[in-house]
């Protein structure tokens, strides 16, 4: 309500203190009315969209709406996604929860949870016991996400990395400078954490965590696409 009156007052204040050189034109205010229109068949469409993903499943519940991805993957702004998010709460198809951090449900314990299961991960690379690695990387994100109260979203967390599980055994085989490097942002997550950091910057740096496992990975395969055969880059490493 407050950003709206904001907005309003503004308005009114132009008008009535601005030059009048200042007020649009007929021609001005005909494109005006013009953006207006192509704004609202944007918002109409982002409204569209997200309905029927919510209807349909894609969007299961505790799903979370992350305005600017949305506005990435439909081409728009952000300003037609925020009213097609408030339209879907207004009609009871979203719940928004504001200042909410995944901070707000950690304490000391888990905490000195995180830092010591990150440790564990340390000594389970230099004895290179990747079985070990792959157990305690599971254990160091349920810790998280444990104690997230949404129920249905921790269920669909843990469905995903069942079905994940069997790539993530071989995937620090595949690319074993990924785990060190997942370490040093494992503890970065806990100093974000602690320190009750934005959610924001929280949500971009765990994003950003799983993002460069798949992006190492790619490369990596591609990498081996690309190798002359009998350079011994793709092979399986057996002895004639």
């Amino acid at each position: 309500m407050t950003e709206k009156r904001t907005i309003v007052y503004s308005i009114l204040y132009r008008i009535r203190y601005e030059d009048v050189e200042e007020i649009p034109t007929l021609k001005e205010e005909q494109l005006l009315q013009q953006d207006e229109r192509v704004n609202d068949n944007k918002q109409e469409r982002a409204y569209a969209i997200l309905r029927r993903r919510i209807i349909d499943g894609t969007y299961a519940s505790g799903f979370r709406l992350n305005i600017d991805a949305l506005a990435r993957e439909l081409g728009v702004s952000k300003v037609p996604i925020r009213e097609a998010i408030r339209r879907l709460e207004a009609e009871g198809w979203v719940v928004t929860n504001r200042n909410v951090s995944p901070a707000d449900h950690l304490g000391k314990e888990e905490y000195s949870q995180l830092w010591q299961i990150n440790a564990n991960m340390q000594q389970a690379l230099h004895d290179f016991d990747i079985i070990t690695y792959n157990r305690l990387n599971r254990t160091f994100h349920t810790a998280i996400y444990d104690r997230c109260p949404n129920a249905s979203l921790v269920e669909l967390l843990q469905q995903t990395w069942d079905r994940l599980d069997t790539i993530r055994h071989s995937v620090f085989l595949f690319i074993p400078e990924r785990g060190w490097a997942s370490i040093n942002e494992h503890m970065l997550l806990i100093r974000l954490l602690e320190h009750h950091a934005p959610f924001d910057e929280i949500e971009q740096e765990a994003r950003a965590h799983k993002l460069r496992t798949r992006e190492v990975y790619q490369k990596r395969i591609n990498n081996l696409a690309l190798a002359p055969e009998g350079n011994g880059e793709g092979s399986s490493g057996h002895t004639s």
